[in-house]
Formats: structure tokens, C-alpha cells, sequence
């Protein structure tokens, strides 16, 4: 929670203890560097209640927000060549903070910036979503020195008077949408940023990428999703929606975080069965039929098949010489 927000908020005229206690903190909350994601929707929430109107919430935080507030991962965004480099940097840092991913296409003419919640907490605030796509805009406003406009503003809930956020973004705002995305002319990423400071960028970059490499390698996903199918295989719970609501995310964003890490839901599951299938047949307190059962076959056919693909052999043949490479290792 950087603390440029606090001070954001201060200026627009709340009391920031007033932010804490609508959102049910402790007022202590304020001096904490981190939060919890319920925490960090809770304090959103309590902030678009005590504004009044969300749409001007969302417009006087964003341009009343100071850049020099930001925290290194975002402050880097600010400093970088150009806007579509600066959008790129906010995409991959992004996953050091809020619980929130952002997805960057390029297609014809345009660009969208596409927002997904990320977290156990479900989708954030209305007026989060809209105050995230006005800072994407700020930040090309602010690094290009020039008042750039969005083509279209898509969100999936309505955040207040949409005619106070068209005439922030300069452009038609689509309430009601599948989906919280920001499109931008194709042409502006290419704006230099006057704000471009490579010494700094030298600087923070490197950092920035090694603890993104230490947080994406304490969090891979494709071992928590094998963790989870190894523990619910006997149940029949083998399905990505099921995965995915027990992670926290969307069965999309799990794909796409499958896919970034080069495997599949499908490559998961059979290496779960695998795993399990080998350290079950390990023990020969387990006869074959219950093998099947608990890594999620429901007949011993179906099973005797798979095992031929992994190991070349049948489970039983497997076992027999599991046992003879006991004997003799004693």
C-alpha cells in the first residue's frame, strides 16, 4: 500500500483514520507497507464510499497522486523510454503488489490493457477497477508531457457518472462489459517519455528483476496445482475451475499462468496421477483396484493403460521389480 495513497487521500480532504475505520481496520493500518488483498479491497471500498460520487473519486485521486510517492516498482514505469515500454514494465511488476494482473495486446490500430483480479478475495471494488485504467492513462499523460486520450473504457460494473469518467479519459466508457480494459491508440506507445531517466532505470531495474524472479520461484503455480490434484484425486475434484477457485483465480488466469510456465491443466494432472500411481504402488499394503481409485481411475483398465504409457510395463510387472531391486539393495 504505497504511501502516496494516504497522502492522496488526505489532500482531497478525508481523514485517512476515517479510510480505516470504514473499512473496519485498525487505524495502525495506515503505517503498514503491506496489506492483505481482503485488506487492500476493504480500504478501496471504504475510500468510494466516503468520496461520494466513484467517477470523481476516481479522477481527483489520479491526478491529485503524486508520482514521486510510488513505490520502485511503479516509480520505474514512470522513468522508462517510452509509453509502450512503460506499459510493459507495469504489466511485469505488477505481480510484486496489488492483487491484480495486467494483460497488454496490440492488434490493427490499437492497444488493450486488460485488467483481471488476482487473489482468494474475488473481483476487486468497482471504483479500483476504474481508478487502475486512469492511472495506465496517467502514466502516459504524465511520462509523454501530453494530454492523451483512450479510445474506449470498458467496465464490468458502473463506478459512478459516466460522464465525468468520459471526459477524463476522452472517450466512450461501456459499463456492463465482460471485462475492465483500457484501449489506447496504438500510435501513443510509441511517445517518448520526457521523463526518461536511464541512470535510475540502471539502477532499479536489475533489483526490480531479481525480486521478481525470487517471488515468481517461491509461487509457481504449476506446483501448487499439482499439490492440489494430488490431494483431491481419490475425491474426483479434477477439473480447473475446481483448481482454480482453491487457488484464488479465475479458471482463465490459471490457464495463462499455466501457459507462462510452458505446461498445461492436462500435463498437471497426468503427472499427478504418475507421481501418485509410483509411490502407491511403492506400498504393498495397496492392491491394485484401490491404486486406481485414489489417483482417480474408475476402473483398473482405464489405469492398466496409462501405467503402459508411463512406464512402459504393467503396474503389476512394475512391482514385482520394485521388490526385487528391494531385495537386493539389502
Amino acid at each position: 500500500m504505497p504511501v502516496g495513497f494516504w497522502e492522496g487521500v488526505s489532500r482531497l480532504g478525508i481523514e485517512v483514520h476515517d479510510v480505516a475505520r470504514n473499512a473496519g481496520l485498525p487505524l495502525d493500518i495506515i503505517s503498514e507497507p503491506e496489506v492483505t488483498a481482503a485488506q487492500y479491497f476493504a480500504i478501496w471500498q471504504a475510500y468510494s464510499e466516503l468520496i461520494g460520487d466513484p467517477a470523481k473519486g476516481i479522477v481527483k485521486l489520479a491526478t491529485v497522486f503524486e508520482t514521486a510517492h510510488y513505490p520502485p516498482s511503479v516509480l520505474a514505469t514512470y522513468h522508462a523510454r517510452d509509453y509502450r515500454d512503460a506499459l510493459s514494465r507495469m504489466a511485469r511488476y505488477k505481480q510484486l503488489c496489488p492483487p491484480e494482473d495486467l494483460r497488454i495486446s496490440e492488434e490493427g490500430e490499437y492497444c488493450f490493457l486488460e485488467l483481471e483480479w488476482r487473489g482468494a478475495e474475488g473481483s476487486g471494488p468497482p471504483l479500483l477497477a476504474g481508478i487502475t485504467l486512469a492511472f495506465l492513462l496517467e502514466l502516459g499523460r504524465r511520462g509523454t508531457g501530453k494530454h492523451l486520450t483512450a479510445r474506449l473504457v470498458e467496465l464490468t460494473d458502473a463506478t459512478g457518472d459516466s460522464r465525468v469518467l468520459e471526459a477524463y479519459f476522452g472517450c466512450p466508457v461501456r459499463v456492463g462489459a465482460a471485462c475492465n480494459r483500457l484501449t489506447l491508440r496504438r500510435s501513443d506507445l510509441d511517445r517518448q517519455f520526457v521523463s526518461y531517466n536511464e541512470e535510475l532505470l540502471e539502477i532499479l531495474t536489475p533489483a526490480l528483476n531479481r525480486t521478481l524472479d525470487e517471488h515468481q520461484r517461491g509461487r509457481s503455480i504449476s506446483e501448487a496445482v499439482k499439490r492440489i490434484l494430488k490431494e483431491s484425486l481419490a475425491e474426483g475434484r479434477r477439473d480447473i475451475r475446481a483448481v482454480a477457485k482453491e487457488l484464488g483465480m479465475s479458471d482463465r488466469t490459471l490457464q495463462r499462468r499455466l501457459t507462462d510456465e510452458n505446461t498445461s491443466f492436462q500435463q498437471l494432472l497426468t503427472q499427478a496421477r504418475h507421481e501418485q500411481a509410483l509411490e502407491y504402488l511403492a506400498d504393498p499394503s495397496f492392491d491394485m483396484k484401490e491404486v486406481a481409485f485414489l489417483i482417480g481411475y474408475e476402473d483398473q483398465n482405464s489405469f492398466y493403460r496409462a501405467f503402459r504409457l508411463w512406464e512402459g510395463e504393467t503396474p503389476s510387472n512394475w512391482r514385482v521389480k520394485q521388490r526385487g531391486m528391494s531385495s537386493c539393495a539389502l
